[in-house]
């Protein structure tokens, strides 16, 4: 799809922490021969020299990390052929061709980030909870984005609970075909 005879392309994916996001947006992008656009917190952090948790805590009380990432994620994708893998790329990518929101259940997304990262997994599911719960605030006070009415801004919605990754990037792809 990234041949100069073929139109440009936007798919945005959005989903919380542990349903995807990363992996499905990588599989689908090599798969149709696209750009894969993952600018996320880590990657900032990394720039930065500090860690995920200090960059997270300095978002909390500095708008400027948000509006900083959503920013620079829009102006990547922008340039098209790409997927957008971010919390809020399904209401900041205005202008894509698709959007997609994956879901998973705080059990099924706490399991996935232990197997990931390791800990205790009441601790992982709590600190996911609490995570959750401080994206939704943030993004309502920076945006009036309220990121559980997915619903409304999506025009598809994979459960990656009854879907594996390569279930969920094939009906990502065969929704690509149909635009």
């Amino acid at each position: 799809m990234s041949n100069k005879s073929t139109p440009s392309i936007i798919i945005a994916i959005s989903g919380k922490s542990g349903c995807g996001n990363s992996t499905v947006s990588r599989v689908v992008a090599e798969r149709l021969g696209l750009h894969v656009v993952n600018y996320t917190f880590h990657t900032i952090a990394d720039e930065q020299g500090i860690s995920f948790d200090q960059l997270r805590e300095l978002a909390e009380t500095d708008p400027s990390w948000d509006r900083y990432l959503d920013t620079r994620q829009v102006e990547m994708a922008s340039k098209g052929n790409c997927v957008l893998g971010s919390r809020l790329a399904i209401w900041m990518m205005k202008d894509a061709d698709l959007k997609i929101f994956l879901d998973a259940s705080l059990e099924v997304r706490a399991k996935r980030i232990q197997q990931r990262e390791g800990g205790d997994l009441e601790a992982v599911r709590e600190k996911t909870r609490e995570r959750d719960q401080r994206d939704h605030d943030r993004y309502l006070k920076l945006y009036g984005i309220d990121n559980n009415r997915y619903r409304e801004t999506a025009d598809l919605v994979i459960d990656t609970e009854k879907n594996n990754i390569e279930q969920t990037a094939q009906i990502v792809i065969d929704a690509v075909r149909k635009l």
